[in-house]
């Protein structure tokens, strides 16, 4: 058994350690069932447990949970394409996942790896401030992929969440022009218009 401060009591028989641990108004706990004989410690056990917590989600806030988006491209990829995939690459980046590129040949375009090649090349170019190359291009069966992770200064910080129940109302303005119109004094009804009959009519 080990004590309260850590010290090594010795071999105790069971209902002595729970006497112990009865006066000292703590429990006594298992840490060590498969020793031979098992090992007990006299503690606090709802501290323990609390400090124990507290640790684990210290080491959760340390552990950063990586996220790897992929985006294909043909090697014959359109101007236009291009520019709509560099777009998605750039969102990937700022929310800072790393992101896969996989250029994807067919047929004959495997004898013209160079232009995947190129292609990767061009997008590590144009990221060169968001992005740093983590894996090189390499050939993989029938794609070639490369890997970009973002820079810290690129990612973008997640806005502040804003409980609903805190959040304006779409009517909210309407809703204000109603409780004004409801406040204001009631209008005094129009008279009716006077009729006069003409003479000799």
């Amino acid at each position: 058994m080990v004590g309260e401060d850590g010290s090594q009591v010795g071999i105790v028989d069971t209902a002595v350690a729970l006497q112990m641990a009865a006066d000292a108004d703590l429990d006594l706990v298992e840490v060590a069932g498969q020793a031979d004989p098992p090992v007990c410690r006299i503690m606090d056990y709802g501290k323990y447990k609390y400090e124990q917590a507290v640790k684990q989600k210290e080491a959760r806030k340390k552990q950063s949970q990586i996220v790897v988006k992929e985006m294909k491209m043909r090697p014959k990829i359109d101007p236009h394409d291009y520019g709509t995939k560099k777009g998605h690459v750039i969102r990937f980046l700022k929310q800072g996942a790393k992101v896969k590129i996989t250029i994807m040949f067919r047929g004959r375009e495997m004898s013209h790896l160079e232009l995947g090649r190129k292609l990767l090349d061009r997008l590590a170019t144009d990221l060169v401030d968001m992005a740093k190359i983590e894996a090189y291009p390499k050939v993989d069966g029938r794609n070639m992929t490369m890997v970009l992770s973002p820079l810290k200064e690129a990612i973008e910080a997640k806005p502040a969440y804003v409980p609903k129940h805190a959040r304006p109302r779409p009517d909210a303005p309407k809703q204000e022009a109603q409780d004004e119109e409801a406040a204001a004094p009631e209008k005094a009804p129009k008279a009716p218009p006077k009729v006069t009959r003409a003479e000799g009519g």
